[in-house]
């Protein structure tokens, strides 16, 4: 005979324990023979229902819910002149021309460095507000938190609050009715899915025309393929897996004690004054006295990872401070007063338990793990805007041709090959005009252009075939190597930019 104990996959671990009873919800234990087969440890997931909630929370996350949507949806309609040459789309990843617009900032190719430092800084950034307030960005910034909020709302509007959405979950039989608001429910789902598919589309090309081309059936078929794709994912992870998106898939909530210590806020439950919980009753022992919680299972009905607060800190909590907003609508209508359950860090528990009063939230936030943070952030952030401001209109790349290092002409003087990309940033066309500083008797030359300017059209890069020439007597025509500085100058502003090579004489061996 053996004992067998069910895995709770929300705990991490078994959490059956010796002489203690087995919880049904949780786990459960049976005397089964060894020749029984052994048990599937797979726990089928009970669908959350919260419940509809009011307070100052719930009202932040429904303004933060609408800025971030009203941003995602109608960031790529706003329009933007940069001239009759580029496209007047304000925020346009242009992966075929391999450019990134945002406003009046151009991201080339080679500038993905600040790409980069924009992901560090976002980095910086989680980790700055996760050390002072746990998991906050989880909890009201997430996609997939917002797009959650925004799922929950069309099933609660359809079907009804908590207990009616419970009602037909319970429901065995697939009526007309229920057949109604399950259809309607997900419609509304798949048409949200499609507009969160379409607005991604749109970031990548022009929208009004991509949206005419889709609606007319002759956009490309990756913009159908990833309008697809986003659209059945939004359906499937808004709609159907939700928390378990955050308990399962997300990483975050298993680094985020690296983030956090004793003075980081997080949404807790002040046992010492909620315990021992519940309502008085004529069958209280005598003297019994109990704590504010009237156990009323408000925090965990509206609590959209279906955890209850009050059994401690937990990697489900995503500190949405719903169940603050419950808990303190049940004190205020009983007449205790508010914070039962509240923001708290662990440092405010141990002095309420020793009678002193909680630090000031500035001490909180304030302190030198949140300095470090911030300090690195500023600086990656003021790096950034260092080399936005100080990056030139204009900039060139030279490449030496090697084959052959160098060609005798027939007077003798040594002609060394480069090709330079002369990138023109600005909205116009610009001359460009090249020259060369090294021993005063080499000649720079430009292959099928007579002189030494060269118009680059705008908002492109041009390569141009360079030739500099040392007559046979000049110093550089015998010499191993001789450092070369190509010059070139935008002769409408006077702006200018540099890049130095090497010239290659008959030193160098052929």
């Amino acid at each position: 005979m053996r004992s067998v104990y069910a895995f709770d996959p929300r705990q991490g671990s078994s959490v059956a324990h010796l002489g203690q009873p087995l919880q049904q919800s949780k786990i459960w234990s049976e005397s089964v023979s060894d020749s029984d087969p052994a048990p599937s440890l797979y726990a089928a997931r009970e669908p959350i229902f919260p419940r509809r909630v009011s307070g100052p929370f719930r009202n932040l996350k429904w303004y933060i819910m609408a800025v971030t949507l009203g941003i995602y949806y109608l960031t790529p309609w706003i329009r933007w002149d940069r001239g009759p040459a580029l496209p007047d789309q304000a925020v346009l990843l242009d992966l075929a021309n391999r450019r990134f617009y945002f406003f009046w900032i151009e991201i080339w190719p080679h500038e993905f460095y600040f790409v980069a430092g924009l992901l560090i800084m976002a980095g910086l950034g989680l980790f700055l507000f996760t050390s002072a307030l746990g998991r906050v960005w989880c909890g009201y910034t997430c996609p997939q938190t917002v797009w959650t909020d925004l799922f929950i709302l069309v099933e609660r509007w359809i079907e009804g609050d908590r207990n009616a959405r419970l009602r037909l979950h319970r429901q065995k039989n697939l009526d007309f009715r229920k057949a109604r608001l399950r259809i309607t429910k997900w419609v509304v789902w798949l048409l949200i899915g499609l507009a969160t598919g379409g607005a991604w589309v749109f970031y990548f090309a022009d929208a009004p025309t991509l949206l005419r081309d889709l609606l007319t059936g002759q956009a490309h078929p990756v913009a159908y393929t990833t309008m697809a794709i986003l659209t059945g994912t939004t359906f499937l992870f808004g709609g159907f897996a939700r928390e378990q998106i955050c308990i399962y898939a997300c990483p975050w909530p298993r680094i985020q004690a690296a983030m956090m210590d004793e003075d980081t806020l997080t949404v807790g439950y002040r046992e010492w004054r909620g315990e021992p919980r519940g309502k008085p009753r004529k069958t209280d022992e005598p003297g019994l006295v109990h704590g504010d919680c009237i156990d009323c299972m408000a925090c965990v009905n509206v609590c959209p990872m279906g955890i209850d607060i009050r059994d401690g800190q937990q990697m489900e909590c995503i500190t949405c401070a719903l169940c603050i907003d419950a808990c303190d609508d049940v004190m205020e209508r009983i007449g205790k007063p508010r914070g039962l359950i509240d923001y708290m860090a662990l440092s405010d528990e141990a002095n309420e338990r020793a009678g002193h009063p909680p630090k000031n939230i500035w001490k909180h936030v304030l302190r030198p793990r949140t300095i470090m943070y911030t300090a690195l952030w500023g600086s990656v952030g003021l790096a950034l805007l260092f080399a936005l401001f100080i990056r030139s209109d204009i900039e060139l790349t030279v490449a030496p041709v090697r084959n052959p290092t160098f060609v005798t002409l027939s007077d003798g003087s040594i002609r060394n090959t480069y090709d330079v990309r002369l990138r023109n940033k600005t909205g116009e066309p610009r001359p460009f005009e090249l020259s060369i500083k090294g021993e005063p008797a080499m000649q720079l030359d430009l292959e099928g252009i007579d002189g030494t300017v060269v118009t680059v059209p705008a908002d492109t890069s041009f390569l141009q075939r360079v030739y500099i020439v040392a007559p046979k007597t000049a110093n550089a025509a015998s010499a191993r190597s001789t450092p070369v500085r190509i010059w070139v100058a935008d002769l409408d502003n006077g702006e200018r930019a540099y890049k130095d090579t090497s010239y290659n004489g008959r030193g160098s061996g052929q």
